[in-house]
């Protein structure tokens, strides 16, 4: 029986201002707070709450049958719970349905996974314990930014205890192969593989309304016959898009969300249902070992990492960026902190891109590739500035790594407590009632003894 595992990714950039080479050092305060609220009221209004509306309305009409899962950068959360805090309310509402799945990613939805793996490790976990506390879920399931995959990077998600992940099905790697089945990491087969049919999900989120594309108008049942019409033997479709796609890339006027409240309607009709990407690992078997030995992703036609790290530029101020990393992850200043995972957002780096591939090129206040490279290096001096005065470059590495192997030392006997806590609380709980009276009636026979 065939099962679509549908995915929305929820994702917004932090906009930084204009910041000239004479701010350096004067000015530690690199945000458009106005083009900020601007951008993520347009996005709530036009996409956001009415997708999440129509999802609500039909994992309550098709309860136990509709399933969706969700990712949230740690980024967006900040601007959602800053300026609409509807839309957290609106995604734990769906969550109380039981319908709803919900993966963890880097906190920043950065790049640390090309870059520090200490880092990587760090905002995942980070944004995993988010999850845990806006929607009591402890995430089993990882995708990282923008789908970025390899062998090493999923073996380190493997080591952080995730059961699955989900990556682009990337032609280029899958060759003959379908992204129909269950795959799993060449390096560690205890992490499963679910890959994005980019098609599938492309005909939705690039072109639905486009009126020259030639399927245009599509409708629920044609899509829904596509997906049954698969060889018997795939039996798992995986449909990932962002979910500003609801609203955004497809505007409200093209039906967008007539047609996708029409899908549990149509695949009950052809006997296909909705599952969880916890679900489908747990049901499904893997394949085969997926390898990947350089880095793809589900961005422009490559499905590479060209549109980040594709030209000098880009890679100089990715370089710059990671070069402070060890010293960033010690640091307790909370404002430093935070300006990290700003400016890791992986958008700032695609700001640069040449590549004249690259769909829906957004640039922001930049006119040019050359101007976001200035103006991130600018706020950069100034951030690293910041970093270098409170652990100064020409530290000694031996001294700098005693650190850092303290802290991890640290936070390693810290995780044992916590365990050993949790393990007499456990124990606590199983004390029944009549054990307390005999433990009483034990010490008042010892005092008349006495």
């Amino acid at each position: 029986m065939k099962t679509i595992c549908l995915y929305f990714e929820i994702h917004q950039n932090i906009h930084l201002k204009r910041y000239r080479f004479f701010d350096i050092g004067t000015d530690h305060y690199y945000y458009d707070d106005y083009e900020n609220e601007r951008s993520i009221n347009d996005t709530v209004e036009h996409s956001y709450i009415p997708a999440l509306q129509t999802l609500l309305q039909m994992a309550k009409e098709n309860q136990g049958y509709f399933k969706v899962a969700f990712s949230i950068s740690g980024c967006a959360i900040e601007l959602l719970e800053n300026y609409a805090p509807t839309v957290i309310e609106l995604l734990q509402e769906l969550n109380e349905t039981g319908c709803v799945e919900f993966l963890a990613e880097p906190y920043s939805h950065g790049l640390s996974s090309l870059a520090n793996e200490d880092t990587f490790k760090g905002e995942s976990l980070r944004m995993a314990k988010k999850i845990k506390e806006l929607f009591g879920q402890e995430p089993k399931v990882f995708r990282n930014s923008s789908l970025i995959y390899s062998d090493d990077i999923g073996s380190t998600v493997a080591s952080m205890g995730f059961k699955g992940m989900i990556t682009e099905g990337a032609k280029h790697i899958l060759g003959w192969k379908s992204p129909h089945f269950v795959y799993h990491c060449a390096q560690n087969p205890n992490l499963k593989l679910l890959l994005r049919d980019y098609k599938l999900s492309d005909d939705i989120c690039l072109r639905f309304s486009n009126q020259s594309w030639n399927e245009y108008p599509l409708f629920a049942d044609t899509y829904m016959d596509w997906i049954a019409s698969e060889p018997e033997e795939e039996q798992v479709i995986n449909i990932f898009m962002e979910l500003c796609a609801l609203g955004m890339f497809q505007p409200l006027s093209s039906n967008i969300l007539e047609f996708i409240k029409a899908f549990p309607a149509c695949a009950k009709q052809r006997g296909i249902t909705f599952s969880t990407p916890s679900e489908v690992i747990e049901q499904h078997k893997s394949v085969d070992a997926l390898e990947v030995a350089y880095p793809i992703s589900w961005v422009d036609e490559e499905r590479d990492i060209s549109c980040w790290l594709g030209n000098g530029m880009q890679r100089e101020a990715f370089n710059k960026l990671y070069s402070v990393a060890d010293r960033v992850r010690i640091c307790n200043d909370r404002r430093i902190q935070q300006d990290w995972d700003y400016l890791q957002v992986s958008n700032n780096f695609r700001f640069m891109t040449t590549k004249p591939s690259s769909w829906n090129m957004y640039r922001g206040i930049y006119d040019s590739p050359y101007d976001a490279f200035t103006n991130y290096m600018n706020i950069l001096g100034d951030f690293i500035n910041r970093v270098n005065s409170m652990y100064p470059s020409d530290i000694d590495n031996e001294e700098l790594n005693s650190l850092l192997t303290l802290i991890k030392n640290q936070g390693e006997e810290l995780e044992v407590k916590d365990k050993e806590i949790a393990r007499l609380n456990a124990r606590l709980k199983k004390l029944t009632p009549e054990d307390e009276p005999k433990k009483t009636t034990r010490k008042a026979s010892a005092k008349k003894q006495g």
